[in-house]
């Protein structure tokens, strides 16, 4: 099993970017494989030719799970994260990608934010959807308990989904 953390932050070394590695260890029990970090390639998503990016993109799409971490910003995800997804085209570009929509923020109000926002773009990319969205306050992400009950409950499912 690949697994693979992507955060649209767009501040490298984010809150965003630790809670949403610590949810892949914590579901899988292991490190992820790989950690893409939208932040560092900045300017670069801008373009559609860059190395860089075009290694982003495939690494997410050989992935057996994506992690697809956001900041909450105005009730959604990140412009950031968005303009890395629209580079994926058609409605099977993550076929047999089994994603995990989590979103970092500040009021609890938006914890249906993973659910109404990400999920649907990563579903019309053809990313298997069956975890449901987390979201965490990032003020204490690393000790909700949240996390632990998620991981207990979908972790299992997660096997059974990437079990090659």
């Amino acid at each position: 099993m690949s697994v693979s953390v992507l955060v649209g932050n767009p501040r490298p070394g984010s809150r965003t970017l630790a809670a949403a590695t610590l949810v892949a260890q914590r579901i899988t029990g292991a490190e992820p494989d790989h950690v893409i970090d939208l932040a560092e390639l900045g300017a670069a998503l801008l373009g559609g030719d860059d190395p860089a990016v075009a290694e982003a993109r495939a690494t997410v799409q050989s992935s057996s799970l994506v992690v697809v971490g956001s900041p909450t910003f105005k009730a959604t995800y990140s412009g950031l994260l968005k303009l890395f997804l629209d580079q994926f085209h058609g409605n099977t570009a993550l076929e047999g990608v089994v994603a995990l929509p989590f979103m970092l923020g500040g009021n609890p109000a938006h914890a249906l934010a993973p659910e109404t926002t990400l999920r649907p773009l990563l579903s019309e990319l053809g990313a298997v959807c069956a975890l449901p969205g987390l979201y965490l306050l990032d003020t204490a992400y690393a000790t909700d308990p949240a996390l632990g009950a998620y991981a207990q409950r979908w972790s299992p499912v997660v096997k059974r989904l990437t079990d090659q």
